[in-house]
């Protein structure tokens, strides 16, 4: 089922927000105060409009309540950022998604009614950082503080044995839950599941055990 999402800031991370979400069927709606930039979006989205949305009639005007995610992506404005997360949920916007920086900004975000916060700079550098610290892990998604999914190169030790015949779960306490070759993927593979050298392992499991498994088995 679609949703309508209002994205509010066509920086680099609204632009690409708001393409990816148009791109996955939902009615996107962008708004910044800059008119060259909206013009030059507008046509890629159901609706536009130019406007700052510090300004309480700019956002009233825009019907918030009647979008099922708002995003708050203003980049260099952290003030504005913060009025207008706070305006929108006194306009009964259904959910919030602010932009922060830092936890200090995240703070404040939430205090003023975000309901959610991200940050794309952190994620992004955490990912990279998890990505180069290690050959074998190519990418990375935080479920919670603790666990995480990976992919990650299967280990030479493993090539020809079965996850059953290693005892994955309990020799490294990580869960295989799927195989990918090339741009196929093999889902929740059996215990006689046989890896092979080019297999790309997607396993889910604490940080620390990933980074052992990948450490160890170099």
């Amino acid at each position: 089922m679609s949703k309508n999402i209002l994205v509010i800031g066509m920086g680099r991370l609204g632009r690409h927000l708001a393409i990816d979400m148009q791109n996955l069927g939902n009615d996107v709606m962008i708004v910044d105060k800059h008119e060259e930039l909206v013009e030059e979006l507008a046509p890629m989205f159901t609706d536009s409009f130019c406007g700052d949305c510090a300004k309480e009639g700019v956002l009233r005007s825009l019907g918030v309540n009647n979008f099922d995610v708002v995003f708050v992506t203003i980049g260099e404005n952290f003030q504005s950022s913060l009025e207008i997360t706070a305006m929108l949920k006194d306009l009964n916007a259904k959910w919030v998604v602010s932009k922060a920086k830092r936890d200090s900004q995240a703070r404040f975000l939430i205090n003023v009614g975000a309901d959610e916060v991200i940050y794309p700079e952190r994620e992004t550098a955490e990912r990279l950082a998890i990505r180069y610290n290690s050959d074998n892990i190519f990418d990375c998604i935080e479920l919670t503080e603790e666990y995480s999914i990976y992919e990650v190169s299967t280990p030479p030790e493993w090539v020809g044995k079965t996850i059953a015949g290693l005892n994955v779960r309990k020799a490294h306490k990580v869960d295989v839950i799927a195989i990918k070759k090339g741009e196929t993927l093999n889902p929740m593979p059996g215990g006689d599941y046989v890896f092979q050298a080019s297999d790309l392992l997607v396993v889910i499991g604490k940080s620390q055990d990933v980074f052992r498994l990948c450490r160890d088995l170099q």
